[in-house]
């Protein structure tokens, strides 16, 4: 691959050695901001040197820059995205006889770092900007295990304005984190509880960073939860398009898509997040938008096809919900627009209202009972929709280890394993229920919020 990478520095006697790993595609990763910034603060240090890992380049065994080999170098900063990149990031540890020390954060190992705490050395929770080489020299800062259980909150300063440009989940852009954290009150969601407080980047830092990468790249895409609820969102836009940049948001709120939006965006595909076919599931969501948002989006949209996003497997869900989503996207097609549909089961997650929620939503059903739901309900609304629009729906074993691994405390797990076995272990205890007044692994954590507010929020779905 092609690289406009401004941090590239070569090891050289003295320094010690930092792996930067991303137990996933190099396509994602390097979409990752925050990956960025931790190979900017270890490669402008004077100790230390780092190079980057990735599953599809040499099976993440050896480094993007030189191919040295992950054994020659001292620590390993490893950044779990998703859930089962903990299984990619076990097997690179272990097929590369690595034995130096390993650090993992991210997303997923603050949500719970407690899931494979017997197979790494620390936890990071919250937000590195600033304390990487802190991290890297195992100093005792705020938001490193087991010196520090308080989630760590950084502000978006603009210390970092040249960035490594490639062929990236937007193609070849020029990244701009716009926003980090989400005041919205979706139930389902983890990033308002580990990114609270919701900060938003000046437009002026915004412009300046794409300034001074302008000959990387001739498009720029505006990174946040919810970029369209930046209070200067088409001001910043407006000044990109009018310096030559093609601009794309990471997503777009269709209650906050209007034509001043559709005239200054004029994309081929656009992207919303309906989550749920009724109105009466979106409001046990919190979701926040209705059914004529959505259809408003799709009416002054000039994109060709429209992509929506569904979850299904939610508490009080029937037959007429499921049919809800298909008579939705009927709607939609009838606007005259190709549309494809994205079909996933929630996934109760740790720090949400939804977290006493078993997998598959509904609390009066065994565990066997709401997974047998879950799969005919994937098949039926998969039937339906095929037959009107493109349909990928993933698959409920894959989230159910998400769940379970979201929930875990010690697992030893080294390798994904089917439904079928978990259903017949005690795992599955991590796909039932939970009393809301039970104690939780992850309460340790300092998060900032508070669990009876949590708690007032999960009552109010019944």
């Amino acid at each position: 691959m092609t690289e406009f990478n401004p941090f590239f520095k070569k090891f050289r006697t003295g320094l010690k050695r930092v792996a930067v790993i991303y137990p996933n595609r190099y396509v994602g990763g390097i979409t990752n901001l925050g990956l960025q910034r931790i190979y900017y603060e270890i490669n402008r240090s004077g100790e230390f040197v780092a190079e980057r890992f990735y599953t599809d380049v040499e099976r993440g065994l050896r480094s993007i820059e030189f191919g040295t080999p992950l054994n020659q170098f001292d620590v390993a900063l490893i950044s779990i995205q998703y859930e089962e990149d903990y299984f990619n990031a076990l097997k690179i540890l272990r097929e590369s006889n690595f034995t130096g020390r390993v650090v993992i954060g991210g997303p997923c190992v603050t949500e719970n770092p407690f899931s494979f705490q017997d197979f790494f050395d620390r936890f990071f929770l919250g937000e590195a900007e600033n304390v990487v080489v802190d991290i890297v020299k195992d100093v005792h800062v705020e938001g490193l295990m087991p010196f520090s259980k308080k989630r760590r909150v950084a502000k978006l300063d603009n210390e970092m304005k040249m960035q490594i440009v490639s062929k990236n989940a937007y193609g070849k852009a020029i990244l701009i984190e716009i926003g980090r954290g989400c005041y919205r009150g979706c139930r389902f969601c983890l990033v308002r509880q580990i990114y609270k407080p919701t900060r938003w980047r000046k437009k002026e830092d915004v412009i300046e960073i794409a300034e001074m990468n302008r000959k990387a790249a001739k498009k720029v895409a505006l990174i946040a939860p919810s970029p369209t609820d930046h209070p200067q969102f088409k001001d910043i836009v407006s000044e990109l398009i009018s310096m030559g940049f093609e601009v794309s948001p990471s997503s777009i709120r269709a209650d906050r898509f209007d034509e001043e939006i559709a005239n200054l965006l004029p994309t081929r595909t656009l992207t919303l997040a309906p989550e749920a076919g009724s109105e009466r599931l979106r409001e046990v969501l919190n979701k926040g938008i209705k059914e004529e948002d959505i259809l408003n989006a799709v009416k002054i949209s000039k994109a060709e096809k429209i992509k929506l996003y569904f979850m299904f497997g939610l508490p009080f869900e029937g037959r007429e919900d499921l049919d809800g989503i298909v008579e939705l996207v009927e709607k939609v097609r009838s606007l005259g627009k190709k549309v494809s549909v994205s079909l996933n089961p929630l996934v109760p997650k740790p720090h949400t209202p939804f977290q006493w929620l078993p997998f598959g939503g509904d609390p009066e059903k065994s565990v066997k009972e709401n997974v047998k739901d879950l799969k005919w309900k994937r098949e039926y609304l998969i039937s339906r929709l095929r037959r009107i629009c493109e349909v990928s729906a993933g698959k409920i074993d894959d989230f159910a280890i998400q769940t379970i691994i979201s929930r875990g405390v010690g697992l030893k797990l080294q390798k994904k394993i089917g439904l079928g076995r978990i259903l017949k272990s005690d795992l599955s205890k991590l796909l039932d229920k939970i009393d809301p007044d039970t104690p939780l692994p992850w309460d340790e954590i300092e998060m900032g919020y508070s669990k009876e507010k949590l708690k007032r929020e999960y009552e109010k779905i019944f």
